[in-house]
């Protein structure tokens, strides 16, 4: 397994819980291999590998990333993922800012996908527990991985939150969580709303302005109560002139960052709210094309030629929520 002795020119990434470098398999297959960084707290470290390695078992979707395997039985273990090339979508977002608004709904949707599979489909349901934008990545087509299980939980039998020592990252940090110390899946839910917001702000969950610290959550949310929405948007987003789908998702996130977990929806009904959404976005993309203006007649000849068997685009949208595993 070539890292070039786990060279710095290799490095991926780091959290918490360790280093990503860059790696090749005797098989000339690149991966991605998490290093555990060193530290007092070994035992600690080894049960967050241990509980990783655990839950990625556990789990088969294509927009979570996959384990292809891991080195337990020395002195620094190690797990080894499928490489994802275009990195993670914090980077993306702050750092290259080249995502369109349909590139920002896919990559929602997508993600709210996975992490609906993770709270309804698997068995028992698993919450996250640290949803983020460097969490999520994204292959070369902007295919949406999320990755960093290490602090997750699989939930206990007829119960759907877990009392644990809390973990997480400021910004996107559930505040019901933070003061009662009960992870629920509505503290995922809290924490892919913040990221809604950072993908239509373009800021981070907490930036500086001046010698103040702001919570991005909040500064959008008096935003919307002061109808100033559009001052605290990133241009690029108002520039593509689609203000009323960005309403909707604003008011998703709004409804996602709720300070009372009950108040917020599932995952469930986020993925097909966003999905409905990216649905109305590409009909009228579509109906708004130079060619379906300017030919009304042919445009109609193809819409009453749609079979009454196929399912619609609507249908489809939502259906693919419990597809992809």
């Amino acid at each position: 397994m070539a890292t070039d002795k786990f060279d710095e020119k290799n490095i991926l990434g780091q959290g918490g819980q360790g280093m990503v470098f860059k790696g090749v398999l005797s098989d000339n297959r690149v991966v991605a291999i998490k290093k555990s960084i060193v530290s007092d707290d070994d035992e600690m470290q080894n049960k967050q590998f241990a509980n990783e390695i655990f839950i990625l078992s556990q789990i088969n979707h294509k927009n979570v990333v996959k384990l292809l395997g891991y080195c337990a039985e020395v002195e620094i273990p190690m797990l080894v993922y499928e490489y994802i090339s275009n990195g993670s979508l914090f980077n993306l977002i702050h750092r290259e800012g080249r995502l369109c608004l349909s590139e920002c709904l896919r990559i929602a949707t997508e993600a709210a996908s996975a992490l609906a599979y993770l709270h309804w489909d698997a068995f028992p349901p698993i919450l996250h527990g640290d949803v983020k934008s460097s969490n999520i990545l994204l292959d070369e087509n902007l295919m949406t991985k999320v990755s960093d299980f290490g602090t997750s939980k699989l939930t206990p039998k007829d119960t759907d939150q877990f009392a644990t020592f809390v973990q997480g990252t400021r910004g996107y940090l559930d505040p019901e969580y933070f003061q009662r110390g009960i992870l629920t899946d509505r503290s995922d839910v809290y924490s892919f709303g913040v990221i809604l917001l950072e993908l239509l702000a373009r800021k981070t969950a907490v930036f500086r302005q001046g010698n103040k610290e702001i919570n991005l959550a909040n500064v959008v949310l008096s935003s919307m109560k002061e109808d100033r929405l559009v001052d605290v948007l990133d241009h690029q987003v108002v520039n593509e002139g689609r203000m009323d789908l960005i309403i909707e998702v604003c008011k998703l996130a709004k409804r996602c960052v709720n300070v009372a977990g009950e108040e917020r929806p599932t995952m469930k009904e986020v993925a097909m709210e966003l999905a409905g959404l990216t649905v109305f976005y590409n009909q009228t993309v579509v109906q708004n094309h130079p060619w379906v203006i300017n030919n009304p007649e042919e445009t109609k000849t193809l819409r009453d030629g749609e079979s009454s068997d196929c399912y619609t685009s609507e249908s489809r949208a939502v259906l693919s929520i419990d597809a992809g595993r």
